[in-house]
């Protein structure tokens, strides 16, 4: 069952269960999913739907974070919202597995002891493997943290 229908089918749910915050949430998790679609003109792998997903949560974090502290029903819709996108999100990969690819790349490219001079050589190879995975913060921290 591809992410457009299950979010469809969550939606469905949330309409007979009149969950209007669920639904309205859904509603717009499904309309960026579909002008994905749209744009590729094929339909969304599992990696894509996913990203689409992670675009989502960042944004509307960005709206909770941005968003005036006396404009708390702005903040509370916000965190409603990522609380449903987080649902269909995939679980990010934790510090150890990305040290454990980042370690594998260094292999790849033959690095024993990389500098900060071989970060974008690094970084090249590493981020194919970890898009949609991680975040690319968390990544570049990890990174950083095992150069010399």
């Amino acid at each position: 069952m591809s992410k457009i229908e299950l979010v469809r089918a969550a939606m469905v749910e949330a309409m007979k269960a009149k969950d209007k915050d669920r639904k309205d949430s859904l509603s717009m998790l499904l309309s960026a999913l579909k002008n994905a679609e749209i744009d590729k003109r094929s339909p969304l792998t599992e990696d894509e739907a996913n990203a689409v997903i992670k675009k989502e949560l960042k944004q509307t974090k960005e709206t909770m974070d941005t968003a005036p502290a006396d404009r708390t029903d702005i903040i509370e819709e916000a965190r409603k919202r990522m609380e449903v996108y987080q649902e269909f999100a995939p679980a990010d990969l934790t510090v150890d597995q990305i040290t454990e690819i980042i370690n594998g790349v260094l292999k790849e490219l033959e690095m024993e002891a990389p500098t900060a001079k071989d970060k974008g050589r690094i970084m090249k190879v590493l981020m194919p493997l970890v898009k949609g995975k991680a975040d690319g913060k968390v990544v570049n921290e990890v990174l950083a943290g095992m150069m010399k």
